[in-house]
């Protein structure tokens, strides 16, 4: 129980400071400074850390797809990822023989300049 207090009081101090961030903005650009273009920087910087200390507290991990053995005998399922399989080898047939396409124009193109 103790781990949830502290987290909820990080929590709270992160609020704060960000309220405290967007006053000091809110002032600064009534005033006219530079700290505002300073502080537009900054949000990259706060998210990276933000995201690393999930992922250092382990919060918003996502959990592995758990997979069925049985999944392997039904020939249904099977059936169904077979299919699967088959459009997505179908779509990338046909990316492959548009790129051949252009590799050949542009083979072409290259032997044979019109200038």
């Amino acid at each position: 129980m103790g781990e949830t207090e502290g987290k909820v009081k990080d929590e709270v101090e992160i609020e704060k400071k960000e309220k405290n961030k967007d006053n000091e903005k809110k002032k600064d650009k009534e005033e006219g400074g530079d700290l505002a273009d300073e502080e537009e920087k900054q949000p990259k910087d706060e998210k990276k850390k933000k995201k690393k200390e999930k992922k250092e507290n382990g919060e918003g991990e996502e959990e592995k797809k758990k997979r069925n053995p049985a999944d392997k005998k039904d020939p249904t399922k099977l059936q169904a990822k077979l299919e699967k399989l088959d459009s997505k080898i179908q779509a990338l047939e046909a990316k492959k023989q548009e790129i051949l396409k252009l590799l050949g124009e542009a083979k072409q193109s290259v032997e044979n300049p019109t200038q």
